[in-house]
């Protein structure tokens, strides 16, 4: 796949259509910040109320190329989430099906459908759709070959192989757990019910019905025409294909054609649709972080408005849509970048809520220079931008980029930029695991073996440095230690990490178990009696006491920090 270097040129918005000013000084003046910097190439954003919508779009569809409008094409993600489940519901409302359904009734007679060994409900139509089914946020047997568009070979084969192989972790209905998996299921079996495809069925559903001539799976010649292009860390990236779980986020879309949908929605257009609409609305039994989930929305009380939101992400592309349910005022903000947008829908919604100041991926900088400089002096100026301390150093971006360079052959690159990574992330085990993959495929073994074993020192989970050092013919001995019982109580308790995200700690004997917010418990193992890792995800927990002798927590993972206060 070949990558483009992003060129961001500032853009004065263009008002389309507008007959209200909707956007403040310091909203225009983030926007164009962001798009300077390379943040994001484009956003658009459509406001609806009683006096009709309004456009107003910052950036390019592509590099260099035209401006985008509200008629540009975006991929949308997630908040396709939203349609299959207004398709439930119309099935619901017209007594064709009903939300308590267990969904074996929908699928053939040789799939399994997953259950809890503790016994208790089975999944039904409605658990899909309110992500309490228990199934995971992704199937297990997905192996791209193509990680830059990971679902393209994903069958529905092997989503029934999954299904009759899986067996749930607790009972259905008792916790949220968001899941692609779940809804694109839900999608393909309401295709299965209709005898059509789900893009037939949306389009005969929803889209036809509302006049949306710009929303759909499938690209027609003039969707094709104005689609944005998707960028990630100022690269750009594949269109994503999800052609057995298209529930869950394959539809593209513009924000002159979203915005009918949520007029709909508000009941500002007179449509068939609206009783099957406003059955999405209502809150179902179950909550997350303070927030209700109806059928595909999720419900958020927690500023001055109750809204009704939903965000999306593909590769390169992130979107929000949210309305006030009274009808005075919906918003959809898109853009074709990895940057997201929520902060902006919000701030246009709840007059509480602020802005977020983004600070431009150092990854976009790096990948100017790589590509008309090489990367022999990338060190140097790494450590000149980090003096700066005007760019964004993100672990996980950093390390992508290192395997985008390993990948396509520039072996020189990789290694500097898992280097740098090091350097900026030094207590992270991922980056010396990667840098050890990179010394490897420059033949330099020693070297690589020092750090695959610096790997697992920080993080004894680490399963992929045991196994690399075992095909290296070493034998990787893990040992477990064993802490005191009371030293293990005194960490007993829950830990606040952010707004609505708890880790609650308990014990099991000499045991330790860590449950986050609406999430499976999982083991804990100590490495000293202070620092934990984990084995089912590459994460550690290190407990410490604060100035007044506290004991507080630190979540490692995934290149971020997070200190949480126990309550």
């Amino acid at each position: 796949m070949k990558y483009h270097l992003l060129f961001i040129f500032f853009v004065l918005p263009l008002f389309s259509g507008a007959q209200h000013n909707d956007l403040s000084d310091e909203l225009i003046e983030t926007i164009h910040q962001r798009i300077s910097d390379g943040v994001n190439s484009s956003i658009t954003i459509g406001v609806i109320d009683k006096a009709g919508p309004r456009y107003y779009s910052f950036g390019s569809k592509k590099a260099g190329g035209k401006q985008a409008d509200e008629h540009t094409i975006y991929e949308i993600g997630s908040i396709s989430k939203v349609f299959t489940a207004t398709l439930l519901a119309d099935q619901i409302i017209h007594k064709h099906m009903k939300a308590d359904d267990p969904i074996a009734d929908y699928l053939p007679k040789a799939v399994k459908v997953p259950v809890y060994s503790g016994g208790g409900p089975v999944i039904t139509l409605g658990n899909l759709s309110d992500h309490t089914s228990s199934l995971p946020r992704l199937p297990s047997n997905m192996n791209p070959a193509d990680v830059q568009n990971p679902y393209a070979d994903y069958t529905i084969e092997m989503l029934y192989d999954f299904l009759s192989a899986y067996d749930l972790p607790r009972e259905v209905g008792s916790k949220f757990e968001y899941s692609n998996l779940a809804v694109g299921l839900l999608g393909h079996i309401l295709a299965l019910h209709a005898g059509t495809t789900y893009e037939a069925l949306l389009q005969e559903k929803i889209t036809a019905p509302l006049n949306m001539q710009e929303t759909g799976i499938s690209l027609s010649g003039k969707m094709k025409s104005n689609l944005a292009s998707g960028y990630a860390m100022g690269m750009e990236v594949e269109n994503w294909d999800l052609p057995a779980l298209e529930g869950a986020g394959a539809i593209r879309s513009s924000v002159a054609d979203l915005l009918l949908f949520l007029a709909a929605n508000m009941k500002l257009n007179k449509s068939d649709l609206y009783p099957a609409m406003e059955l999405t609305h209502k809150p179902r039994h179950n909550k997350m972080d303070g927030r209700s989930i109806g059928l595909g929305w999720i419900i958020d009380e927690g500023g001055d408005e109750t809204i009704y939101m939903h965000n999306g992400a593909t590769g390169g592309y992130r979107s929000y849509a949210g309305f006030v349910k009274k009808g005075e005022k919906g918003v959809v903000v898109l853009t074709n970048s990895d940057t997201g947008v929520d902060d902006i829908g919000r701030y246009l919604l709840d007059g509480k809520a602020k802005l977020q100041m983004i600070k431009p991926s150092i990854t976009i900088k790096f990948q100017e220079l790589i590509d008309s400089e090489g990367s022999e002096n990338l060190y140097k100026e790494y450590l000149k931008l980090k003096r700066e301390g005007r760019y964004d150093i993100n672990e996980e971006k950093l390390n992508a980029m290192g395997y985008y360079y390993l990948n396509n052959h520039n072996v020189s690159a990789a290694l500097t930029l898992f280097e740098i990574n090091i350097d900026a992330f030094p207590n992270a085990f991922n980056v010396y695991d990667s840098y050890g993959e990179a010394l490897l495929a420059n033949d330099q073994q020693e070297e690589a073996v020092k750090n695959y074993q610096k790997s697992l020192e920080i993080n004894p989970g680490n399963v992929n440095a045991i196994k690399v050092l075992a095909d290296l013919g070493m034998e990787v001995k893990r040992d477990v230690l064993e802490v005191n019982e009371a030293i293990l109580d005194t960490y007993i308790g829950t830990y606040e990490l952010a707004p609505g995200f708890n880790i609650v700690i308990s014990r099991d004997g000499m045991q330790l178990f860590g449950q986050a917010t609406n999430q499976p418990s999982f083991e804990l193992f100590a490495k000293s009696e202070t620092d934990f890792y984990l084995t089912v995800v590459e994460a550690q927990i290190v407990f410490s006491k604060d100035d007044n002798g506290q004991t507080m927590m630190t979540l490692y993972q995934g290149g971020q920090v997070l200190p949480g206060k126990r309550l």
